[in-house]
């Protein structure tokens, strides 16, 4: 009998592993390689790029100070310069995130220079994952930390588009 319950728990757990295979958690992308991507803080415009051709362009929210470089830890600003995408996350606290290299080796002398800490943990991220960071999200406009936010959809795009490493330049 014990047998014959685990021979139906084993053929029940491979049934639902092949279901869930047949529908993939995240979306793929096929098209041309995304070699950079370029945020306009100004406009507030994302544009994943192919060499020098656009591919794709995003309407973005920024930190809740969004002018001018992030210079410390909780100033609010979305950084500014050339950085890499340095890391994934599937499990963020935000609908899916692709993690930005900052603070570079500058950005921390500055940082040090003014007897500051240069903050971190800067993303393109989806929106909040906890229903009420989601509503106060929705009714502000640049209300991240720092980061850069999408729309949830948009940013199974990107994800799928983007791969670690790829250079980010963030202009003002």
């Amino acid at each position: 009998m014990d047998r014959r319950a685990f021979g139906m728990g084993a053929v029940a757990t491979l049934g639902l592993s092949a279901c869930a295979s047949a529908s993939p958690r995240f979306l793929t992308y096929d098209g041309p390689e995304v070699t950079s991507l370029v945020i306009n803080k100004g406009a507030r415009k994302l544009y994943l790029l192919h060499n020098e051709h656009v591919l794709k362009e995003y309407k973005v929210d920024l930190g809740f100070a969004p002018r001018g470089t992030k210079t410390q830890r909780g100033d609010g600003r979305t950084p500014e310069g050339t950085y890499l995408i340095d890391r994934r996350n599937p499990n963020s606290r935000y609908h899916l995130s692709l993690g930005i290299s900052y603070p570079n080796s500058q950005d921390v002398a500055k940082a040090k220079a003014a007897g500051v800490d240069p903050g971190g943990d800067i993303f393109i991220h989806g929106q909040p994952n906890k229903r009420a960071e989601r509503k106060r999200a929705k009714k502000t406009e640049d209300w991240t930390a720092g980061c850069i936010a999408v729309t949830n959809d948009e940013i199974e795009e990107i994800y799928a588009m983007v791969n670690r490493g790829t250079t980010i330049t963030l202009r003002p």
